[in-house]
């Protein structure tokens, strides 16, 4: 039986922390640590191991102050292992008040890892847990390998949860280590342990190894496990943690159990989080992926114009996001109709079925379109008033200087309504010089500089040197955000078509 409430541990910053590749300085956990109590507003995050490196002390002594300060401290978690006094006195000595203690949850992790008997262990966990109570310290402990315990080795789990159920420990954490689990399999030995063992507070961390860890938490959930574990864009060891999004969602639509997560916020966080950890949100990926909330068939965009026939719950509004309609061979009138809209232009039926078309036409060829091309296909197929104004802004000339352990230099020459502008600048690279360069004219006219959100680069599988790469650029301009894409065998010469597509987009919008 669910509970009514679900308790939300977040561990990106530790668990998370494993993918391979991430690795976030003490700025960054910090920053992450703010934004997922204050603003996305889990319950507890688990933030680092203990006696991991210098780097790691000085994150967690930071985050703790920070803590602290904001009387929140007992929200703050790290991991600690059975090593005496060790791990105990790490933590505390950082301003941790909450040692989630790392357990054998398997007789074979025991014997393989450890090479100790269950009474052995015992002791040892109990040794470590009086030392934190003596400090003032909250002990979560976590089974680890438990899914495996529980189905191999029940008799071990059972004698050692029994063994500590009238200690002081408050939450007892059944992790799916190796991601073996699948959902009916979880709610079975869930419901074994909630009902065997009713006054304790179970948590359920799940792994994704076999795709299936938001099915996964939500049988824990249905069974009655009191917390669950997850982490900001699914991010962890090998597939990654149960995705919190996907998580949050289905605790609210399917689950109907109140938590405290501020879905508005999701979006958000799991931008900046994939920003800081370099690992890119997939388009696809469910809530929060750029293309999540896009229709492609023409006949979709037609449902939505006659009652929303093609949404479910999940609207984009929820998340702070709009719902799109992409261009290409599949789409329809009706797609090019809904792009228009969001443009403020107004077409005849007969001038739309041109424009469709053509976005077809270009689909067929794998071109991409986005709403922010259309107005530069109307102009090619239409001519006459949409082409006024199309190239106000130019790239008249420019030069790129590469030179070794030299920064990058360029020189530019546009035009702006008719007028010409020079300047030069370095940078950290060419299209940064180049951009540097820009900027100097901006800045000397009084312009408004865009914001560069989002910079991606897509060159074709098995592409030679002289591939055509195309530059899509995500820019943010007077609070809304759009993409102009670039295409040519240099990704710099790519990148700079984007820029100056974008520019003339701002200047006719004006």
């Amino acid at each position: 039986m669910a509970v009514n409430r679900i308790e939300i541990l977040d561990t990106t910053l530790r668990d998370g922390e494993q993918t391979a590749g991430v690795s976030f300085n003490d700025d960054e956990k910090l920053a992450i640590a703010k934004m997922l109590i204050e603003e996305l507003g889990v319950d507890r995050i688990e933030v680092c191991s203990a006696r991991v490196s210098q780097g790691e002390l000085k994150a967690f002594s930071r985050i703790c102050s920070w803590a602290s300060d904001k009387a929140c401290i007992d929200r703050i978690e790290a991991l600690g292992f059975v090593d005496n006094d060790r791990s105990v006195d790490w933590i505390h000595d950082a301003g941790g008040r909450v040692l989630n203690l790392l357990a054998k949850g398997s007789l074979r992790h025991l014997q393989g890892q450890l090479g100790k008997t269950p009474e052995e262990h015992i002791a040892d966990i109990r040794r470590v847990v009086d030392k934190a109570v003596g400090k003032g310290m909250d002990v979560n402990i976590y089974l680890e390998d438990w899914s495996n315990g529980i189905k191999d080795s029940p008799d071990y789990v059972f004698a050692l949860v029994d063994a500590l159920s009238s200690g002081p420990i408050r939450r007892y954490m059944l992790p799916d280590t190796l991601g073996v689990l699948n959902p009916y399999d979880c709610q079975k030995y869930c419901s074994l342990m909630v009902s065997r063992y009713p006054s304790l507070h179970f948590d359920f961390h799940g792994h994704n190894d076999y795709d299936m860890a938001v099915a996964n938490t939500m049988a824990a959930v249905k069974a009655g496990v009191a917390g669950i574990h997850l982490t900001v864009n699914g991010l962890g060891e090998r597939c990654g943690n149960t995705p919190l999004a996907s998580a949050v969602c289905v605790l609210n639509d399917h689950l109907h159990v109140a938590n405290g997560v501020d879905e508005r916020q999701l979006s958000h966080v799991c931008s900046y989080v994939a920003s800081l950890s370099g690992i890119r949100i997939p388009e696809n990926k469910p809530i929060v992926g750029d293309a999540v909330f896009t229709q492609s068939a023409g006949i979709h965009a037609d449902g939505d114009s006659k009652g929303g026939l093609y949404e479910n719950q999940l609207l984009p509004e929820r998340f702070g996001r709009v719902r799109k309609y992409a261009l290409g061979k599949t789409s329809g009138k009706a797609s090019v109709a809904k792009n228009l809209e969001e443009l403020g232009i107004q077409l005849s039926p007969a001038q739309i079925k041109i424009v469709s078309d053509r976005v077809v036409e270009l689909g067929d060829r794998k071109e991409t379109v986005t709403t922010e091309d259309l107005p530069f296909i109307i102009s090619d197929v239409l001519k006459g008033e949409f082409a006024k104004g199309e190239d106000r802004i130019r790239v008249v000339n420019y030069s790129l200087q590469l030179t070794r352990k030299m920064r990058p230099l360029a020189v530019i020459r546009i035009s702006i309504d008719g007028e010409e502008f020079e300047e030069m600048s370095s940078g950290a690279g060419q299209y940064d010089a180049f951009m540097k360069a820009l900027w100097k004219v901006y800045d000397k006219l009084g312009k408004r500089h865009p914001r560069l959100v989002d910079y991606a680069v897509g060159i074709p599988p098995g592409g030679k040197t002289d591939a055509l790469v195309q530059t899509v650029i995500t820019w943010e301009s007077d609070g809304s955000t759009f993409r102009t894409r670039g295409l040519d065998a240099d990704q710099t010469e790519a990148a700079i078509k984007a820029t100056v597509k974008m520019l003339n987009i701002i200047e006719n919008k004006k």
